[in-house]
């Protein structure tokens, strides 16, 4: 009895913080929760505006915001390996440190936006195509990738101001500073929805756009975010010191150039790498019809909605734990690791449950054929099911990268998605004749050996180091 008392206790040292603590993780979390759960709630209002022009429009978005989403994730990958810097710069108060990785940072998102500029002008065509190749009528087929390069041709004018607000916002709250990009985005998504309704139906004498309409609402939302973070920060030199002579130059020291490539290149590879496996994997579902991209499309967008709580706390892990880590406190940055992680499962397992139960109304709000809608409504569920085991995947992913360990994380994320998720999900969907629920089910459940590995390495501790001392 005296031994399970013990027990009992020893585990909530280990995995239940204090009041204090749970202040401390919010404080940083929530922020990122409120802007992120906006943003996607109103992608879910837009997506739905879209949706209810008709599945083709809807088709065609969707295809293309897959490949931006390939494109968005480069960028965080880019400003990821110089933000672990720039928390542990922050944790020294080395406002120099930060400048120098803010140069970085615009450097490299500079250089990736050029590229997929260029592949989309040349390649978007074809890059639409691969989504095409399942079951459905000439004509709908058409009219998708009409619908697709439209979209596409407007959104690639949205990239220069997305590229600054991910240098801006990510250093922002890499200093602890969440409220300003959050307020940003709240603004941005308002805006973008205001102009959607104007802009997709013709309201107030405008003409009714459709996805065209929907593209410009985006890139005018997004010039307005970038207006206001880069506005803010730079008239507030006080509190954002890192500011001060940031543009007096554009050169990065070699040595820290040099340390950012190492530790950052295997990041920047990754989030490549790991969003093209999933560009891959709704290409393998999306051989089964062309109804499976819309279902996807419907139940990727819910997701979105509901995920935003494990990836603020995911995003809190890297700011926190690596400030910690800057500041060389190894022993409470393991603690305080060990209960963010837990606090992140016990909480997305509440979420999940409600995902679940919901999951049937959400299709519903899209005109679109009932079989898409029932098909959308078990992809939601099982995105619910396994959403405990993505939460403590999340965490275990920002552990690694807060200490730096990078190659690691590379392993862990993008090379496992390419040989195992990929893997079962093509022979699945070529080679067998299994629904792709089923082979969706199976997909997600090959992460389960990532569980394993992702608790091996965050128990061993392989993640505690001072990258900037």
């Amino acid at each position: 009895m005296q031994t399970n008392i013990k027990s009992k206790k020893g585990f909530s040292r280990k995995f239940i913080g204090d009041k204090a603590f749970y202040k401390m993780v919010l404080a940083i979390a929530v922020p990122i929760m409120i802007q992120n759960g906006i943003t996607n709630f109103v992608s879910l209002l837009d997506n739905i505006m879209i949706g209810r022009i008709g599945t083709e429009p809807m088709s065609g978005v969707a295809i293309v915001n897959q490949l931006i989403f390939v494109y968005n994730l480069c960028l965080f990958g880019g400003v990821s390996g110089a933000g672990i810097f720039t928390a542990q710069y922050f944790g020294q108060k080395n406002n120099e440190g930060i400048r120098q990785t803010v140069r970085f940072k615009l450097w490299i998102v500079t250089i990736i936006t050029l590229f997929t500029t260029i592949l989309f002008l040349t390649a978007g065509t074809t890059l639409i195509e691969l989504y095409l190749q399942g079951e459905g009528t000439a004509e709908s087929i058409a009219a998708t990738l009409r619908y697709g390069q439209q979209y596409l041709l407007i959104m690639l004018a949205g990239l220069p101001p997305f590229m600054m607000v991910q240098v801006y916002s990510s250093t922002l709250r890499e200093c602890g500073q969440t409220i300003l990009p959050m307020k940003a985005g709240v603004v941005a998504v308002f805006v973008n929805l205001i102009l959607n309704y104007i802009l997709i139906y013709g309201k107030f004498g405008i003409p009714a756009l459709g996805v065209q309409g929907a593209a410009l609402a985006t890139i005018i939302s997004r010039y307005a975010e970038a207006s206001i973070v880069l506005i803010h920060t730079h008239k507030h030199k006080e509190q954002n010191p890192f500011t001060e002579g940031l543009y007096s130059t554009l050169k990065v020291p070699a040595a820290l150039a040099r340390k950012i490539f190492i530790k950052g290149t295997p990041l920047l590879l990754n989030e490549t790498l790991w969003a093209a496996g999933m560009a891959m994997l709704s290409q393998c579902y999306s051989v089964r019809g062309l109804n499976v991209i819309a279902a996807q499309n419907i139940s990727s967008t819910i997701n979105n909605v509901f995920n935003i709580v494990f990836i603020a706390l995911g995003d809190s892990v890297a700011i926190i734990v690596g400030q910690l880590l800057g500041a060389g406190k190894m022993s409470e940055a393991s603690d305080t690791d060990n209960k963010m992680i837990a606090f992140s499962v016990f909480s997305c397992t509440c979420v999940a449950a409600l995902m679940f139960l919901l999951s049937p109304l959400f299709p519903k709000l899209y005109n679109t054929e009932s079989s898409v809608r029932q098909l959308a409504t078990y992809f939601i569920m099982v995105s619910a099911v396994f959403m405990p085991q993505n939460a403590f995947l999340h965490a275990s992913y920002f552990t690694l990268r807060s200490g730096g360990k990078t190659i690691i994380t590379f392993l862990f994320d993008s090379v496992f998605i390419w040989c195992v998720s990929v893997t079962i999900a093509f022979v699945l969907s070529r080679f067998t004749t299994l629904p792709v629920v089923a082979v969706f089910i199976l997909v997600q459940a090959g992460d389960i050996i990532k569980c394993v590995i992702g608790f091996v390495l965050v128990k061993k501790g392989v993640w505690m180091q001072n990258i900037v001392g």
